[in-house]
């Protein structure tokens, strides 16, 4: 039975697990700003630690890729892939909006309703997309969306949306006006709702790359960089 620690470090919060089949076995987070240069290798070794398994007994290693903040994300990245590197072990990617969908989908505000992650991008822009049903398909890739009531009106009105995350609040003024929105507070991406998408990519091997992968920055939405 694999084990895979998972680790998301793309927003303020530092969020460590350690998964199998039967759930989390072990799991440590702390949302108080940007802490993961001091946390996250302490955080690791606590999780391991409290887990009863040792490093030896990992399968893989799950981090969140983005998008989200750019400091967060390398200190994230880099220490997924040293420890991929040291214990021969593969790496595994998922998106930071869609382990956000995935928590919400448990707790099923309106099983018809279009899940919508918001994480703030700077300025007036936020990173988001859109997941429906229990498998959470993607009708809307990942993207950096300007605020204003321009880009609100790809809402279709007649919709029902659950709207969260740390970008909401830039848009939530004008998204209340449409007919059928929820807002739901407190969400942020956690290593605790990797699991499934950890284990699945694991058993179909969809491993990245270790040595040239690199976070989703989305750089170019709000710098021009490439």
């Amino acid at each position: 039975m694999p084990a895979i620690l998972c680790i998301e470090t793309s927003t303020t919060a530092c969020s460590v697990a350690l998964c199998n089949e039967n759930g989390i076995l072990a799991s440590k987070e702390e949302n108080s700003g940007y802490t993961h240069a001091e946390n996250l290798h302490v955080f690791i070794a606590e999780v391991i630690g409290k887990s009863g398994l040792n490093k030896k007994d990992i399968s893989a290693i799950a981090v969140g890729k983005g998008p989200g903040s750019y400091t967060g994300l390398r200190i994230g990245v880099s220490a997924a892939k040293g420890m991929c590197y040291v214990l021969g072990i593969p790496l595994i990617a998922i998106n930071s909006l869609y382990t956000m969908a995935a928590a919400v989908a448990k707790m099923s505000p309106d099983p018809g309703s279009i899940l919508c992650p918001m994480l703030d991008a700077r300025r007036m822009e936020v990173y988001t997309a859109l997941y429906a049903g229990t498998d959470l398909q993607e009708l809307s890739a990942t993207n950096a969306l300007v605020v204003s009531e321009e880009s609100i009106r790809r809402f279709n009105t007649e919709q029902s949306y659950a709207f969260f995350g740390d970008g909401m609040s830039k848009c939530r003024t004008l998204l209340e006006a449409l007919p059928h929105a929820a807002f739901i507070e407190h969400i942020f991406p956690s290593a605790i709702h990797m699991q499934e998408a950890a284990l699945k990519a694991f058993a179909e091997k969809r491993f990245e790359d270790t040595a040239y992968f690199e976070p989703f920055y989305l750089k170019e939405f709000f710098t021009g960089a490439k």
